[in-house]
């Protein structure tokens, strides 16, 4: 190419434009250049080099030049080949644009002809379609009759050869539609409701399998034959698969479910317990048969021994709920049910039996009762045994009330005691409803023994009541009781039994401490009807004690022999009561007694005169009190636990011939018996009639000498239980009770 051919090829540079680059890189090269000329020419001497210098640079010029027209040139070529090529390129793209144009046409003219062709391609298909039918006619007109007769197999359940003769119709009927293109001929449409009836069949044969195992394995051997075979069944049919199978399956177990737990077979009211022992001996004997029967009229991947405890197991656990969510079951019911579910099941009679077989086993299931399940019996069980125990021992208090208005003692047992069977009744009646629920489980037996607890402490509450109101009729006249003590006494004996007895209730499993409760109603009781004994003697005494002290108490022992007499008589039904209750009434009895005689002395009836009667008084207080000793004694009470010596401290104080000396005898009173108040050495320095103003004060102080003393040991509050009356203005002093 000349340099005329690349001066038109070369781009036209444009004119009258600045580039600031190239300005720049113009002006910094001028100036490098002048630094370089002065740095070099700035010593005269160098100006002789200069022409070697202006060589050197002429040289570097050219050869400056020559490279850049050489890397021009390069690039020149380089555009005019790409020019070259894209002009190749477009004469390629339109020789493809002509070809692409006759092709196109091309194809337009063979659509027409495959267009025109059409109804040819359709009459041929049609040929096809009238040839097959041709041939396939004699085995159409033979399906109608097919069908009748593959019905009748059905009904006559004989199940292989109906299953072959449907086949064959199906397979002709997937011939035909394979040849027709998909077409479904009418005389196919009887198929599908023949195969639904040879299913349901075979659904039905599978359901009786029990019964069938027993009177015809063949027709069962069929029937699952049918299913299995059907199984593997391939088809070119849009067709839903039938799973006969799984209908089987599910058809086994429901019949077997209906057979044990159908809504006919379900308990009634009162047939829990008959129901759940017919169970007891159907499960077992079915799965035996299961195994012996039905198992080798399987195939085995059915697993027909696992199948039948399994769905036994689901179909009763379903029974048992619907029947907990069914009106609330009886005590009776609800304890049988809890037994049977929680031992009688997983026994060795029924699913733990050694006869049965590894598949047979139901331990890893869910149980038959949920854990809200025996919470809900457990608590329904509780709360009927208290609602009947209650009633129970209620009906046994009312029989006992009644027999406290009897015309006759209370009966008595071989040794005299006064005997009764209510405290035998009552602890028969816990101890029982106890011990039974250990056949159950600990937390019922937990429940029904806190149970028994709680209503024996109520049944303590109500037979104290129901004394008090005895006690009450009795005292107002509203009811006339012959022997009102003999039967406070016979109660006393029922305590005892019952407290001697309430350990049959505390099982070894029981924390102790938990009867605490029982006993403190139990020795409330005692309490109760010590109390109502004692305020029957105190009624009885009361009007003799009225005139003690009197002139004729000092001259005479027979009031105090009448008291004496009349509590003898009183205590001579103690006999009937078993220790330690008698000593307990001998003692309170005793007691009672000194407190009634204080009381009497304390009352300001009598004045000693002067030292013959106070001797007088201090001889009847050491007669009195001998002849008290000596009358509990015979009655067989301890010596060590009377509280008559009392009155021998009080015979010292009036006794004593120097006033002056009281303060001494009272401050040996205060620590014989530290409950002694002002009031009541008041009252006896009264009795004695010839104490001065000082004297009764010196002898009231040594009662605030020292320090309060400890009562001794063994001894029981007295003066504290004994009222005195209100001083007279007389007798009142700064320091005294009223002050």
């Amino acid at each position: 190419m000349d340099s005329a051919a690349r001066d038109k090829t070369q781009p036209a540079l444009p004119t009258g434009l600045e580039w600031p680059e190239q300005e720049r890189a113009e002006q910094l090269a001028r100036g490098a250049a002048l630094k370089w000329a002065s740095g070099i020419f700035y010593r005269p001497e160098q100006l002789a080099r200069l022409g070697q210098y202006r060589s050197r640079e002429v040289q570097r010029t050219c050869s400056l030049e020559a490279r850049i027209k050489s890397v021009v040139q390069s690039y020149l070529e380089g555009v005019k080949t790409g020019v070259w090529q894209l002009a190749q390129a477009l004469e390629a793209v339109r020789g493809t644009r002509e070809a692409l144009d006759q092709a196109r046409g091309l194809l337009q003219d063979m659509a027409e002809a495959a267009q025109n062709l059409e109804p040819l391609r359709e009459q041929v298909v049609q040929h096809k379609q009238l040839q097959a039918l041709s041939q396939l006619l004699p085995r159409l007109r033979a399906v109608p009759a097919a069908v009748t007769h593959t019905q009748t197999l059905i009904d006559a359940q004989r199940f292989l050869e109906a299953y072959v003769s449907l086949r064959e119709l199906e397979q002709l009927q997937e011939e035909t539609c394979a040849h027709l293109g998909g077409l479904e001929l009418p005389v196919f449409e009887g198929l599908g409701p023949l195969a639904e009836a040879l299913g349901q069949a075979v659904e039905a044969a599978a359901g009786a399998a029990g019964q069938l195992a027993r009177e015809d394995p063949a027709l069962l051997v069929a029937a699952v034959r049918v299913a299995e075979v059907d199984a593997g069944r391939t088809t070119s049919l849009e067709q839903a698969p039938r799973d006969w199978r799984q209908r089987c399956l599910h058809a086994l177990q429901q019949g077997l479910e209906q057979v044990h737990f159908g809504t006919s077979l379900q308990p009634g009211p009162g047939a829990l317990a008959e129901w759940l022992e017919a169970l007891r001996v159907a499960l077992p004997a079915e799965l035996a048969m299961a195994e012996a029967l039905v198992a080798p009229c399987c195939p085995p991947h059915y697993k027909v021994v696992q199948l039948w405890a399994h769905t036994l197991h689901g179909g009763l656990r379903r029974c048992l709920q619907q029947l907990l969510e069914g009106p609330e079951l009886e005590a009776a019911d609800t304890f049988t049910l809890l037994h049977w579910a929680l031992h009688v099941y997983q026994g060795p009679e029924m699913m733990g039996s050694l006869e049965l077989g590894p598949e047979a086993d139901v331990s890893d299931l869910e149980p038959l009762l949920t854990l809200e399940n025996i919470e809900q019996l457990e608590a329904t069980f509780v709360a009927k045994v208290q609602a009947n125990v209650a009633q129970w021992l209620q009906k046994a208090l009312d029989g006992e009330v009644v027999e406290w208005g009897r015309e006759q003692e209370p009966d008595t047992d071989l040794s005299g005691f006064y005997h009764s069977p209510l405290p035998a009744i009552v602890l028969q009646i816990l101890e029982e409803n106890i011990r039974v629920t250990r056949m159950v489980s600990v937390s019922l037996q937990r429940r029904v023994h806190g149970m028994a607890l709680s209503e024996l402490s109520a049944f303590l509450r109500s037979f104290s009541d129901a004394l008090i109101r005895f006690s009450r009729d009795h005292l107002r006249g509203d009811a006339v009781v012959p022997h009102y003590v003999p039967y406070l006494l016979a109660t006393l004996n029922h305590q005892l039994a019952l407290s001697s007895s309430v350990s049959v209730l505390q099982p070894e499993w029981v924390v102790p401490g938990v009867l605490a409760p029982v006993e403190a109603e139990l020795d409330k009781l005692q309490k109760r009807i010590c109390r109502l004994v004692l305020e029957a003697l105190l009624a009885e005494l009361q009007p003799l004690f009225a005139a003690l002290p009197s002139r004729r108490w000092l001259s005479s022992p027979e009031l105090l022999d009448d008291v004496c007499e009349r509590t003898a008589r009183f205590c001579q039904n103690f006999r009937h009561v078993r220790n330690p209750a008698v000593q307990l009434l001998l003692a309170e009895a005793e007691r009672t007694v000194v407190l009634q005689y204080l009381h009497a002395l304390m009352q300001g009836r009598l004045v000693c005169r002067g030292v013959d009667e106070r001797t007088q008084a201090a001889e009847r207080l050491q007669h009195d009190a001998a002849q008290l000793q000596e009358l509990f004694l015979g009655l067989g009470l301890e010596e060590s636990v009377q509280c008559a010596p009392v009155l021998l401290a009080l015979r010292e104080l009036l006794n004593l011939h120097d006033p002056t000396l009281l303060g001494l005898e009272v401050a040996g009173l205060r620590q014989q018996f530290p409950d002694v108040s002002e009031d009541h050495v008041s009252a006896l320095l009264d009795l004695r009639g010839d104490v001065s103003r000082e004297q009764r004060l010196a002898a009231l102080s040594s009662l605030r000498a020292g320090p309060q003393p400890s009562p001794p040991a063994g001894r029981r509050a007295l003066f504290s239980l004994v009222p005195t009356p209100a001083p007279s203005l007389a007798s009142c002093f700064p320091s005294g009770s009223c002050a």
